[in-house]
C-alpha cells in the first residue's frame, strides 16, 4: 500500500508505504540505495560498514546508520554473521529495506535486530531521503526540511 502527501509549500514530499515486517523494530535514517543484491561477507567490511565488493555501485560507501535499500541479499550463509559482527561494532544499517528479503539478510537481521521490512517497491525510495521505519510502516521524506529530529511525530 503506498499513500502520496501532496508537497507542501516548501516543496516537502511524504510518502507511506507499508511492507512485511522481517524484524519488527523502529529506526531513521538517510537511505542508501542500491539497484544490485548486496552479499555481507566479502561484500561489506564488518569493522568499518564500508561496502568493500569490487565494482558494487554503493562501492566505498559507508552503510553504518543509513537505511540500507537494497533488492535482495545474497552470498554465503555467514553474511548473517557479518551483520551481526557490524552491528557489534557499532557501523551495522540503521534499518534495511528490500524488494524480497533472503533468508541470509532476514537471520542476520534478528539476530543484530535491525529493523527490516520487504516487499518495499523501492523505486519509490531515493538515495538520500530521509527514511523512517515503524513496524510494518515505512516514511520517506524528499525535499526541503525532510529530516526532523528524533521523537518528533
Amino acid at each position: 500500500m503506498r499513500v502520496d502527501v501532496p508537497d507542501d509549500s516548501n516543496g516537502l514530499r511524504v510518502r507511506r508505504l507499508r511492507g512485511r515486517v522481517i524484524c519488527h523494530g523502529q529506526a531513521e535514517g538517510r537511505a542508501l540505495v542500491s539497484p544490485e543484491p548486496i552479499g555481507f561477507l566479502g561484500g561489506v567490511d564488518p569493522q568499518t560498514g564500508v561496502v568493500i565488493e569490487p565494482g558494487h555501485p554503493l562501492g566505498g560507501q559507508a552503510v553504518a546508520g543509513r537505511v540500507l535499500v537494497f533488492p535482495t541479499g545474497k552470498g554465503s550463509t555467514v553474511g548473517s554473521y557479518t551483520l551481526y559482527q557490524m552491528a557489534c561494532n557499532g557501523v551495522a544499517p540503521a534499518a534495511i529495506l528490500n524488494r524480497e528479503a533472503d533468508p541470509v539478510v532476514a537471520v542476520g537481521a534478528i539476530i543484530a535486530e535491525i529493523p527490516m521490512l520487504d516487499r518495499i517497491d523501492l523505486a519509490l525510495v531515493g538515495d538520500g531521503d530521509w527514511v523512517e521505519v515503524h513496524g510494518d510502516e515505512v516514511v520517506i521524506r524528499r525535499g526541503p526540511g525532510a529530516e526532523r529530529p528524533s521523537g518528533v511525530p
